[in-house]
């Protein structure tokens, strides 16, 4: 072999090497940003069911206030959660959601007080639909954090983690429960003599 083509040799093993990894870095680059956008997809699907939420709650308060009037304390607690909830931050916004959780169940537990507003209509039916929409928040919520996983894993692991960290890709928050209170199992007792 001469030198000429030891030389070409080289230069073409090289120049091979240089594209593969350029490939390999496109293929991270681009799953990274798929992962991203999956992120982004899931956070707006929790957003506009939040959004829905946060109607049903004005309506539902509304009905409330109707029957319910002299309970002030409570309306405004929910009230004031749910404008709380107004922020694109995951943390922020999981804080905010279980504070308005919590007003909820202290606005429907009050409720019960009042056989006039548990028989009418409009308040069952915001009821029920309140309901059916915390199971779609939930749905939403888990389907958010799945991809939250598999994005923050990419971002973190080898090869994937050069990539990220070249192009500054940073983990995504979880959705999660902050108050710690919530994560307790509720006591239930069933009065049976």
């Amino acid at each position: 072999m001469t030198v000429g083509g030891a030389l070409l040799l080289i230069f073409s093993f090289t120049i091979f090497l240089v594209l593969v990894v350029i490939i390999w870095a496109v293929v991270i680059y681009n799953r990274l940003v798929r992962g991203r956008e999956f992120v982004n997809e899931g956070w707006s699907s929790i957003d506009v069911q939040l959004k829905r939420r946060f109607n049903l709650i004005k309506n539902l308060v509304n009905v409330v206030k109707g029957y319910a009037s002299h309970e002030v304390e409570t309306l405004e607690k929910l009230t004031n959660a749910r404008s709380a909830a107004y922020t694109d931050d995951p943390e922020e916004r999981a804080t905010a959601e279980g504070a308005i959780g919590s007003a909820l169940v202290n606005m429907l537990s009050v409720t019960e007080a009042y056989p006039d507003l548990k028989a009418d209509g409009s308040f069952r039916d915001l009821q029920q639909e309140l309901s059916q929409l915390e199971d779609v928040i939930q749905k939403s919520r888990r389907y958010y954090n799945g991809t939250v996983r598999d994005y923050n894993t990419s971002v973190q692991t080898f090869p994937d983690l050069v990539i990220a960290n070249l192009f500054t890709f940073r983990e995504a928050s979880f959705f999660e429960i902050c108050d710690k209170n919530e994560r307790n199992l509720t006591e239930v007792s069933i009065g049976v003599n």
